[in-house]
């Protein structure tokens, strides 16, 4: 499970770094209000930040499994899964336009 843990990961860092910036890069300087964030896992998903990162602590887990970093793992997809739900709702809300096939969190399926 040492290299399944760390393809996961260095997927979801990959996943996290990738969606951050998109969301720092997401307004032009001055520019104010909320705006729909496109491309990268942004196509599947509406917090891949938030997938990134739960991916990085199940990967930590695989990679060194014990009782601390399992329920880390736990705690944040409860935490980040809550979070990325109500980001998702609030996108809904405030955007006529906004893609309905986006899932909260896992893509194709919430």
């Amino acid at each position: 499970t040492g290299y399944a843990g760390l393809a996961i990961f260095v997927t979801g860092f990959c996943i996290n770094i990738h969606s951050d910036s998109i969301l720092t890069n997401l307004r032009k300087p001055g520019e104010k209000g909320y705006k729909v964030p496109y491309g990268g896992m942004f196509s599947f998903v509406s917090a891949p930040n938030y997938l990134g990162e739960i991916l990085e602590w199940w990967g930590w887990f695989l990679y060194n499994p014990n009782p601390g970093s399992f329920w880390f793992a736990c705690f944040t997809s409860i935490f980040l899964g809550t979070r990325a739900f109500k980001t998702h709702s609030f996108y809904r809300a405030k955007f006529e336009d906004y893609p309905m096939e986006r899932k909260a969190l896992i893509p194709y399926l919430f």
